[in-house]
C-alpha cells in the first residue's frame, strides 16, 4: 500500500488555532472494506461533485454520527452498511467554504448490493489501485490508515479544491462511536 509524505504546510494552515477550531458543521464519510477491496462513490451533487469519495454527509439535529453516517449510506447506495466503526476525525477547513467536523467510518461488509442513485455512482477499488488523483487531496494521507484499521485524527486546510495544509495523527485506540470529536485525546 501507498504512503505518502506530508506536504510542507502553507502559513495559513500553521495560522489557524486548531486548539480553539470550530466547525460550522458535523459530517460523515462510511467506507466498505471488503478484502482487498474498498467502496468508493463518484459523487454527482454537493460539495465535492465529481470527485471520488466514500458515501456520507450531513449529521441532523438528533442524529448521532454512526446513524447520519448509516442513514447517508442508504440514501446514496440503497444498500446498508454493517457494523460501522468510527476509525476517524477530520477537522476540515475550507477557506472560501464551511468547517466541517467529519467522522470517518469503517465497515467490513454491507447488507444488499449498492446501486447508482441520482447521488452516487458506486465503485469498487483495489487498496493498491485506489485513484487518489480523482479524490480529495488529504484522502492519500489518512485513508490508507483506515484501510489498515487504524485510528486517526486529521486537520485539513483547502482553498476551493487546493490542499494548502494536512496533518495527519495515527491514534492507539478507535473512537468511540458516542464521541462528537470535539473531546481532547492523547491517542
Amino acid at each position: 500500500m501507498d504512503t505518502f509524505e506530508l506536504p510542507e504546510p502553507a502559513p495559513e494552515f500553521r495560522a489557524i488555532d486548531w486548539d480553539a477550531w470550530r466547525p460550522d458543521l458535523e459530517a460523515t464519510l462510511l467506507f466498505v472494506v471488503r478484502r482487498e477491496r474498498v467502496l468508493l462513490i463518484h459523487k454527482k451533487r454537493g460539495l465535492g461533485a465529481g470527485k471520488l469519495n466514500a458515501p456520507g454527509g450531513k449529521v441532523d439535529p438528533g442524529e448521532s454520527p454512526r446513524e447520519a453516517a448509516i442513514r447517508e449510506f442508504e440514501e446514496e447506495l440503497e444498500a446498508r452498511p454493517l457494523r460501522p466503526e468510527c476509525l476517524g476525525v477530520l477537522a476540515f477547513e475550507v477557506l472560501d467554504g464551511p468547517s466541517i467536523r467529519i467522522h470517518v467510518f469503517r465497515s467490513d461488509d454491507v447488507e444488499g448490493e449498492p446501486v447508482e442513485t441520482d447521488e452516487a455512482v458506486p465503485i469498487w477499488c483495489r487498496h493498491d489501485d485506489i485513484p487518489y488523483d480523482e479524490m480529495w487531496e488529504d484522502d492519500r494521507y489518512w485513508l490508507p490508515l483506515l484501510l489498515e484499521r487504524r485510528a486517526f485524527d486529521a486537520r485539513t486546510l483547502f482553498v476551493g479544491d487546493r490542499l494548502l495544509g494536512v496533518d495527519v495523527r495515527a491514534r492507539t485506540t478507535p473512537r468511540d462511536d458516542a464521541d462528537d470529536g470535539s473531546k481532547e485525546d492523547d491517542g
